[in-house]
């Protein structure tokens, strides 16, 4: 990519001098942008970020997850969402204000083992996340094959502006539901799922590389995919 610049930092290093915008993992002192992660700094178009090589997954408001259903109760399922924070779904929440447990199966919605798409409806860091599978493309999941990369890649995996998972689609034939919490999945023809994983892996691998759009190309050129 032309007018970039990339290297490796550690947490406290200077990137660079100067006036910047501060993207994600930086911060300023007077001028100078320093890391907080362990990483790959990249300055371009007058803007500073690190993507950090390793990391779990802290949920953010709105954030779009895919998650498993691993208990619940009267009230609220109990959604593993691949983080250090277990997730709830109120019960509330998908029934409607008048949910009661005596008239209303929480079953009917939603077994253990069921993966759901959902978001992070709130979110603190003084008790777990409540999640919300209300609106559009939310709810069971009930086809696709689901893969699993560490949420740290997923945004070289989406691209600048989406341009990754268009290649990827493209290539493959199949579309991508990709949650911030690293959880993908992957619906499409049989063949074209397995060369999506492949893709997937290899750009987990190679997330820290600046030649990575290059790199998948090639090999969904090797299919007679790009």
């Amino acid at each position: 990519m032309p007018g970039v610049t990339r290297k490796y930092v550690v947490p406290g290093e200077l990137i660079v001098d100067g006036k910047y915008r501060l993207g994600a993992n930086v911060y300023a002192n007077q001028d100078k942008v320093y890391s907080t992660r362990v990483g790959l700094a990249e300055i371009s178009r007058g803007e500073v970020r690190v993507i950090p090589l390793s990391g779990v997954y802290i949920p953010r408001v709105d954030d779009f997850v895919i998650g498993k259903i691993t208990d619940y109760s009267a009230f609220a399922w109990e959604v593993d969402i691949a983080s250090c924070f277990l997730a709830f779904l109120p019960a509330q929440s998908v029934f409607g204000r008048d949910y009661s447990p005596a008239q209303d199966s929480m079953l009917d919605r939603f077994k253990v083992g069921d993966l759901i798409a959902a978001k992070i409806a709130a979110f603190d860091r003084t008790r777990d996340p409540l999640v919300s599978v209300s609106g559009p493309g939310l709810g069971l999941i009930n086809k696709g094959e689901i893969v699993k990369i560490m949420s740290t890649k997923v945004p070289r995996l989406i691209g600048k502006k989406g341009s990754m998972i268009k290649t990827v689609e493209a290539g493959t034939g199949c579309r991508l539901s990709i949650g911030q919490n690293g959880l993908i999945v992957v619906m499409g023809p049989p063949e074209g799922i397995a060369k999506a994983l492949e893709t997937i892996r290899l750009i987990e691998q190679e997330a820290h590389t600046a030649d990575l759009t290059q790199k998948v190309e090639a090999l969904l050129a090797e299919s007679g995919g790009a």
